[in-house]
């Protein structure tokens, strides 16, 4: 039997996570900025599909580094 194949599984890809409302509050006050000042990524990037991702939410994504274990990068959530 095949397995489905899932691209936020996949090893190339680095872990997203969506952030819940106070970390996101914590996240916008700690680096003073809007949620406009974030980068963008569409609701329809395969690697946030599985998370049910809106738009306005906040993902955090953890890649593996080669300077230090890993660098976190944050993105809001658009439609277009």
């Amino acid at each position: 039997m095949k397995k489905k194949f899932t691209v936020d599984k996949h090893i190339l890809i680095p872990k997203h996570t969506k952030l819940g409302d106070k970390h996101k509050e914590k996240l916008l006050e700690k680096y003073n900025i809007s949620i406009t000042g974030l980068p963008r990524i569409l609701k329809t990037d395969p690697g946030i599909k599985s998370l049910g991702a809106k738009p306005g939410d906040i993902i955090k994504i953890t890649r593996k580094s080669q300077t230090s274990s890993e660098a976190v990068f944050y993105r809001v959530v658009v439609d277009v």
